[in-house]
């Protein structure tokens, strides 16, 4: 099916052009989200009418969306999830959760314009693309953590590999120093055994 695009849609094409699509596209998505005309001659004519219209709306909604990537973009918001030790989710982290996480943070952000390359299934720092509009992208990080005093930890660089490093590390010196101290005591004990002898 042949259809004339109403604004740029991505890995398709840009504004005005007609381009060739599989039906259910078209009908499913294009038609129904007023992105695309079916290519007939009359639509064609209709788009040459409201072209100017169109791409005076279209720069308008870029630039407001320009306008909220430019305070968007590098912020960080913190998720809070349940995790194994070694730092693995127990679920993941979804596009509604990291809408919902810039939503409560003041923004407006839909699940729909979040864009994951993976899924997020570890504690961490992980940038996240936001679409704005066809031609607006901003980044943002969510830092993906057990508590908020774990995430504070994250965004000054330290990882949860590294924390339960220090953690083991501190626990060892813990054990050794216990095993010293009892090492010692039966030491003193040997002794006062070998005085009475």
């Amino acid at each position: 099916m042949q259809v004339i695009l109403l604004e740029r849609v991505a890995k398709l094409g840009q504004m005005g052009e007609v381009v060739k699509v599989k039906e259910g596209y078209a009908r499913n998505f294009l038609l129904p989200q007023g992105k695309a005309l079916r290519a007939s001659d009359a639509n064609i004519k209709a788009f040459e009418n409201r072209k100017v219209q169109l791409e005076a709306r279209n720069a308008e909604s870029k630039s407001d969306a320009q306008k909220v990537a430019d305070k968007l973009s590098g912020e960080t918001f913190v998720v809070i999830r349940s995790a194994s030790d070694a730092g693995a989710l127990y679920g993941s982290v979804t596009t509604r959760d990291a809408a919902e996480a810039a939503t409560e943070a003041g923004f407006t952000v839909d699940r729909k314009q979040v864009v994951l390359g993976n899924p997020i299934k570890e504690l961490g720092l992980h940038d996240v693309t936001i679409v704005l509009h066809p031609e607006v992208e901003a980044i943002i990080t969510l830092n993906v953590a057990r508590s908020t005093e774990e995430a504070e930890l994250q965004a000054q660089g330290k990882s949860i590999q590294d924390l339960a490093a220090e953690a083991d590390a501190e626990a060892e010196f813990e054990i050794a120093e216990l095993f010293d101290d009892i090492g010692g005591a039966s030491t003193d004990d040997d002794d006062g055994d070998a005085d009475r002898g």
